[in-house]
């Protein structure tokens, strides 16, 4: 089923559409294209109009019959007050078109034509259901307030003053009630349906949020493992070209360096990319770092080249949470990457420290680089992902030039 045939069921049109009054429906499907044309009737709406017909002409018989029995009526006004009722039966089916132009109209009618009683009453509940609350309200005070003036003028012949007018006005206010009622039925409807509109369009919105959080984690993590790897990969290149009359062992470890890298780096694209396709958790594949991995990484780094010094004072690594340990270790892991890029040659300072209910601190320093170091293009996203890590994991990360010269990203995370 497409989208577009889906959309009456799901602002609640449920079942047989004939069953349902064409104006309930124009609103409840607002998707629809507008022509401004009126919407046809439906089954339902056939049956009501021949039944309001039917119910106006009966009503207008008997008070014709009841009209032919009054020896005070002179006969040009009953057949003025016939021919009225007449035509006011023949405009309820205009009763959907013009509520209010036929609510005003049965105004004067009321006084003159006593067949018309039936139309009158089935326009004033048209009113009701069809128009808000200020035009029912003024409508049907003028009627209230016109039922003794009309039997004053035209006195029923079957009963007192005092009785036809409390049995009008009673009936005339029970009509009323009952057309607010069944307006209010269309217009709780009609809110059930604007809020499961409302709430599917909430949870449509939460679920592309939750997919760019998604991509976003991706992208984050995507940055973190790549760069370092790539930093790698740079260096010895770098190496490789600036001095091609090194030592043949060392253009080996420098080439075995490039190709364990390089290694690492597409099987880490490769993870990455199988996570977007497949739509799991970044836990997906192999296991993801955590604090005891720490270890390995400072050795990689050494091998490489850098000067790395670990001083990691927990006590036992496998104690810190998963989640705590992995954000410890990007970060790490980025501030190492940024000291080989700019620093490269210096001795990096990687400090670990924390306890359980006192958090989790990791420190990296490196001292300013001797000499002059070339540009290297970096746009800060890094860091600026080190802060958003820190932050979803409930700590903070704090970044900057030291004094001496020297660059320090220090981070807390909650433990």
């Amino acid at each position: 089923m497409s989208k577009d045939k889906a959309v009456p069921a799901a602002v609640g049109v449920i079942g047989r559409r004939w069953l349902f009054p064409s104006a309930l429906l124009h609103e409840l499907e607002p998707d629809v294209e507008r022509t401004g044309r009126r919407p046809r009737r439906t089954a339902r709406d056939w049956v009501v109009d021949f039944t309001c017909f039917l119910l106006a002409v009966a009503l207008g018989l008997a008070a014709a019959d009841t009209l032919s029995n009054d020896p005070h009526t002179p006969h040009a006004l009953a057949v003025v007050d016939q021919l009225l009722g007449a035509l006011a039966c023949a405009a309820v089916w205009l009763r959907r078109r013009w509520p209010l132009g036929l609510a005003i109209a049965m105004i004067p009618v009321g006084l003159v034509s006593n067949t018309a009683g039936g139309a009158s009453a089935v326009v004033l509940f048209t009113l009701a259901v069809h128009r808000p609350f200020r035009y029912v309200a003024w409508i049907g005070a003028i009627a209230i307030v016109q039922i003794p003036l009309q039997f004053l003028l035209r006195p029923d012949p079957d009963l007192p003053y005092a009785g036809a007018v409390a049995f009008t006005e009673l009936a005339t206010l029970a009509v009323i009630g009952w057309g607010m009622f069944v307006r209010s039925k269309r217009q709780l409807m009609m809110s059930l349906r604007e809020r499961a509109r409302r709430a599917e369009t909430e949870a449509q919105l939460r679920a592309e949020q939750a997919q760019r959080l998604a991509r976003e984690a991706i992208a984050r993590e995507m940055h973190d493992v790549l760069a370092h790897r790539l930093t790698l990969l740079s260096v010895h290149a770098g190496a490789l070209e600036f001095r091609p009359d090194a030592p043949r062992e060392e253009i080996a470890r420098a080439a075995g360096v490039i190709r364990e890298s390089a290694h690492e780096a597409l099987q880490d694209l490769r993870e990455i990319i199988g996570v977007l396709r497949a739509g799991e958790s970044d836990d997906a594949g192999r296991p993801q770092p955590t604090l005891a991995a720490l270890d390995a990484l400072v050795a990689e780094c050494r091998e490489a080249g850098m000067k790395v010094t670990l001083a990691s004072r927990v006590s036992d690594p496998a104690d810190v949470p998963s989640s705590v340990g992995r954000t410890a270790y990007r970060i790490a892991q980025e501030a190492l990457t940024n000291a080989r890029k700019h620093a490269p040659g210096t001795e990096v300072t990687v400090s670990v420290t924390g306890a359980p209910g006192d958090g989790l601190v990791v420190d990296v320093r490196n001292p300013a680089p001797e000499g002059e170091v070339p540009a290297v293009p970096g746009s800060g996203q890094g860091l600026i992902g080190l802060t958003e890590r820190a932050t979803l994991a409930g700590g903070g990360l704090e970044h900057g030039p030291e004094a001496d010269g020297g660059f320090r990203v220090r981070a807390w995370l909650p433990w």
